[in-house]
């Protein structure tokens, strides 16, 4: 049976947000993660990585580490902005990601949680759009950066 009253581009989180309306200063919370075993099996998996710091206990202990290690770019993951409300916030407005940077101060280990956070750090106006650039964190739950980088997004400005 079809359903007329239903329409598909009508099935939104709400109203899409445009490069005007951000602000330096405004905040994106990801939700947090603990770093399970299963989790380091699935990024191996996804990865192709095999190196023994990240899946062998014994190696890592050996090393003087008290866990596995996490790989970095499964620390950096935790960043992506999908896994929190930005685009959701931002919906069509979003022409597309064009940067990431980051650094890795801190070890993240199996069983941390990690707490991860976008915020606008600048705003740079084009004629028709603009660029978004977000600072990129991710804290332990021992409140250690573990973490930092830039995200940088090009948002279309409001159409007239």
């Amino acid at each position: 049976m079809i359903d007329d009253s239903f329409n598909p581009e009508d099935h939104s989180l709400g109203e899409s947000h445009y490069f005007e309306d951000l602000v330096v200063g405004q905040k994106f919370h990801i939700p947090s993660r603990t770093m399970t075993d299963a989790l380091f099996a699935a990024f191996q998996l996804a990865s192709g990585d095999n190196h023994p710091i990240h899946y062998d206990i014994e190696y890592c202990k050996a090393r003087g580490h008290r866990n596995m290690l996490a790989h970095g770019f499964q620390a950096l993951i935790q960043t992506a902005p999908g896994a929190g409300d930005f685009p959701f916030y931002i919906g069509d407005s979003l022409v597309g990601f064009i940067e990431q940077s980051s650094r890795f101060l801190k070890p993240v280990y199996a069983g941390d949680t990690v707490y991860p956070l976008l915020t606008i750090s600048e705003l740079t106006p084009q004629n028709t759009t603009g660029v978004v650039t977000m600072t990129s964190t991710v804290h332990n739950q021992r409140r250690e950066l573990v973490l930092e980088g830039d995200q940088k997004f090009l948002l279309k400005k409001r159409p007239a």
